[in-house]
C-alpha cells in the first residue's frame, strides 16, 4: 500500500506538536513573558496539568518523569502546583473561559485519588470553567478501583492508557509488565466511570517485536473497544534518555521492518473500521477526533492530534509548555527549581520562543499538511522550499494543485518530512529528532 523510499525517510524530522518546535526554544523567555500572554488570553482557553511522576519508570520512556516513591516529594510538588494554579487563574482576563482540561505526565494516577480530587477542586474554585472536556492519561498498572469514582466525579470523558504492547516478552524487554487482566480491569474502570473516548497507546519498533506481535496487540485493542488508538514508533535515543540503555539496541527492528509495521498497523486498523487521523492516530467514526477530522477541524498541539479549538493553552507543572498565538513558553523542567520559583510567588517559565508573523504563517502551512493533507502555499514560499520538496514531488508522494501542496493518500509515512520542507529552522538546527517512521 505504501511505497518504500528509505532515502526519503533517513532524515529525522520533528513531530510538529508546536511550531516553532522546542528545538528552537531559547532562554530569553521568562515569567513576565508568560504572565503577559496569560493576561491577554481571551475567549476559549485550554489547561494542561503535568504530573511528572510514575509509580514505575519504563525503560523506553522519553517523558520528563520520576519515580513517585517518596510521599514528601509528591506533597511538595502538589503544594507548588496549587500555588501555580492560583497565580495563573488570577492573571486570566474576565472574559476567558476554560473549555478543556487535560492531565498528563508521567502518570496522573501516580497521585493518591484524594490528592488528585483536591487538585481538581482547585481548578474548579479558581478558574472560570465552561463545561470543559476533561481528559487524563493513565498507567494501567496503578489504575485501582478507587479511580472510577474520581473520574466520574470530575466529569472525565476522555482517557488514554499507555498499553504499548500486549506481548509479555516485549513488556519485559521495555520494563513495562502489565498482564492482560490488568488492561481488562482498567477498561472496566474507565467505562464504569463514564469514559466515552478511550485511547490505547501502542508502539511498534520495539526490541524483538515481530509483525505477529503487532497484529496481536492491534487485535486486542480492537476487542477491548478502544475508541482511539495512537500507534507510535519507538525512538531509541539513549544519549538523551539514559534509562533507554537498559533496552537491547541490537534487537531493535531495522528501518524497513519499522516501515512494514507502520503499514500493517494502518492497514489493519482501517480494515477494522477505524478512521486514519494524520500519520499515527486512528479513531472510530463516532469519536470526536474522527468527527473533527471529517469536518476539517482537526488540530495539532502538545497532546498530538486533537479536536481542541482553543488558541490559548496554558501548561502548569514542571516542564509543561504553554502555547499562545505569539508565544511558546516552557516551565522549569527541574521539579526542585520549579518548586523554589513558585515559593517566591513567581511563574516558572524559563525557556520559549516568541512567534513572529512568519512563524505563524509557516506553522499554519505545516498544521494544514499534517491535519488535512493539503495546504495553500504562496509562490514565494513554494520557491524557497522547492529544493527540499523536489524529491517528494518526483517520487509522486505529493503534488501541486492550483496553488496547493497535496500529500497523496499513499504518502502518510512521508507527511512529516514533506511538512518539514516548509520549516526554515530545519536548515539551521543540528538537533536530532525521531525517525520519520
Amino acid at each position: 500500500m505504501w511505497p518504500y523510499h528509505p532515502d526519503l525517510l533517513a532524515v529525522p524530522v520533528p513531530r510538529y506538536t508546536s511550531y516553532p518546535t522546542a528545538a528552537e526554544f531559547g532562554d530569553d523567555i521568562g515569567p513576565a513573558d508568560l504572565a503577559d500572554a496569560i493576561s491577554m488570553a481571551t475567549g476559549e482557553v485550554s489547561l494542561y496539568i503535568h504530573i511528572p511522576f510514575c509509580e514505575k519508570i519504563c525503560w523506553y520512556c522519553g517523558c520528563n518523569t520520576a519515580a513517585a516513591n517518596r510521599k514528601q516529594r509528591l506533597d511538595s510538588y502538589l503544594e507548588a502546583l496549587h500555588r501555580e494554579i492560583g497565580l495563573v487563574a488570577a492573571l486570566l482576563p474576565a472574559n476567558a473561559r476554560v473549555t478543556r482540561i487535560a492531565f498528563g505526565g508521567g502518570s496522573p494516577n501516580a497521585l493518591a485519588p484524594v490528592d488528585f480530587v483536591r487538585l481538581f477542586e482547585q481548578l474548579v474554585i479558581k478558574f472560570p470553567l465552561d463545561a470543559p472536556t476533561v481528559s487524563i492519561e493513565l498507567d494501567p498498572r496503578t489504575l485501582t478501583g478507587d479511580w472510577q469514582a474520581v473520574l466520574r466525579g470530575i466529569g472525565a470523558t476522555h482517557a488514554s492508557m499507555g498499553v504499548q504492547t500486549f506481548a509479555p516478552r516485549l513488556q519485559e524487554a521495555i520494563g513495562r509488565v502489565q498482564p492482560m487482566e490488568m488492561i481488562e480491569k482498567g477498561v472496566e474502570i474507565l467505562r464504569g466511570a463514564g469514559i466515552t473516548s478511550m485511547n490505547f497507546d501502542l508502539m511498534y519498533g520495539l526490541p524483538g517485536q515481530t509483525m505477529d506481535d503487532l497484529e496481536d496487540s492491534l487485535g486486542h485493542a480492537q476487542r477491548f473497544g478502544a475508541d482511539r488508538i495512537a500507534l507510535f514508533g519507538y525512538a531509541h535515543v539513549p544519549g538523551m534518555f539514559p534509562r533507554q540503555r537498559q533496552i537491547d539496541a541490537t534487537d531493535l527492528p531495522g528501518s524497513e521492518a519499522r516501515f512494514n509495521m507502520a503499514a500493517l498497523g494502518h492497514e489493519r486498523l482501517v480494515a477494522a473500521g477505524y478512521q486514519a487521523i494524520g500519520f499515527d492516530h486512528f479513531a472510530l467514526p463516532a469519536d470526536p477526533l474522527a468527527v473533527a477530522a471529517r469536518q476539517g477541524r482537526l488540530r495539532r498541539n502538545f497532546q498530538g492530534f486533537t479536536e481542541d479549538q482553543a488558541t490559548a493553552l496554558v501548561g502548569m507543572g514542571a516542564s509543561a509548555i504553554s502555547s499562545f498565538p505569539g508565544l511558546l513558553a516552557q516551565n522549569e523542567k527541574n521539579s526542585g527549581r520549579y518548586r523554589m520559583m513558585l515559593s517566591q510567588g513567581d511563574l516558572t517559565a524559563t525557556r520559549g520562543k516568541r512567534r513572529s508573523i512568519e512563524d505563524r504563517r509557516r506553522g499554519a502551512i505545516i498544521e494544514e499538511l499534517l491535519c488535512r493533507g493539503r495546504a495553500r502555499v504562496d509562490a514565494a514560499t513554494l520557491d524557497a522550499a522547492h529544493e527540499r520538496l523536489a524529491p517528494y514531488l518526483e517520487a509522486g508522494l505529493c503534488s501541486l494543485d492550483n496553488g496547493q501542496v497535496v500529500i497523496g493518500d499513499h504518502a502518510v509515512p512521508y507527511a512529516r518530512s514533506i511538512a518539514a520542507a516548509f520549516d526554515p529552522y530545519r536548515q539551521q538546527s543540528a538537533r536530532k529528532f525521531s525517525s520519520a517512521i
